[in-house]
């Protein structure tokens, strides 16, 4: 056990923050521990967009589906999937890399990036005693998110990420079971100990909602993903990202 270990593991969501805005420093080192993550082959296929301004929170807020810490926040980042730059680099270095970037491989790797990027900085930013939020609320209008934060073809915001002093301490939601996450040399596939496991973390998601909520919700983990994945959202994405050069081949 060490501090960073005890900062990972304590690690919640906070949905309330403090007015009080971060600092540039602040903003900067979480800037640059984000780009010491690892990147495939050297890639670098993100960028990071600070929001400050209020009014743009404001609507980023409203695009998100209304939720109030994404106006309200020490400072607001946006991770995009990003290769207009190398897009740039083929026509400066005059080589054909339009197949590349449009190519399903370098798709994930521009996913792949981007969200080492932002775990790099969420456990900077909590190591610094601030809290955070990750926003995929923004997926749900990526053309208007594209529009009030003019980025070009070969980028795409993913999520973004409201970072602030904590106005709240929240309990920490219990995670999977252990044995049910990791495998040992081979995937699991005994359907009965599968299902074990995941009965068993039902019991403790159920008693975890139930004293959050002193009594008010019993909800099971398998019932919620079951409500959710029944009823599909942003359907619209596949075309979008296949509109911005991504995902094409």
């Amino acid at each position: 056990m060490n501090s960073v270990i005890e900062t990972i593991l304590r690690h919640r969501s906070i949905r309330k923050f403090e007015d009080r805005p971060l600092s540039d420093e602040q903003i900067r080192t979480i800037v640059e521990c984000a780009q010491a993550a690892s990147t495939s082959s050297f890639i670098q296929a993100y960028s990071i967009i600070g929001v400050k301004d209020k009014e743009t929170k404001r609507k980023l807020a409203e695009l998100a589906g209304n939720q109030s810490y994404v106006e309200h926040n020490g400072h607001f980042f946006v991770f995009c999937a990003d290769f207009h730059r190398h897009e740039v680099i083929g026509e400066m270095e005059q080589k054909e890399v339009l197949p590349s970037l449009e190519s399903t491989e370098k798709f994930m790797v521009a996913l792949i990036d981007a969200a080492l990027a932002a775990q790099n900085a969420v456990i900077a930013a909590e190591s610094m005693g601030l809290g955070i939020c990750y926003i995929g609320g923004l997926r749900n209008n990526l053309p208007e998110v594209c529009k009030l934060l003019k980025v070009p073809k070969r980028v795409i915001p993913l999520f973004g990420l409201a970072v602030g002093y904590p106005a709240q301490q929240p309990d920490k939601k219990p995670r999977l079971p252990f044995e049910h996450v990791y495998h040992e040399e081979t995937y699991e596939q005994d359907r009965t100990k599968f299902e074990a496991q995941l009965k068993q973390y039902n019991d403790i998601v159920s008693a975890y909602y139930e004293r959050r909520t002193k009594g008010k919700r019993r909800d099971t983990w398998t019932g919620q993903m079951a409500n959710m994945l029944s009823n599909p959202v942003r359907m619209y994405m596949k075309e979008f990202i296949e509109g911005k050069g991504f995902n094409l081949r």
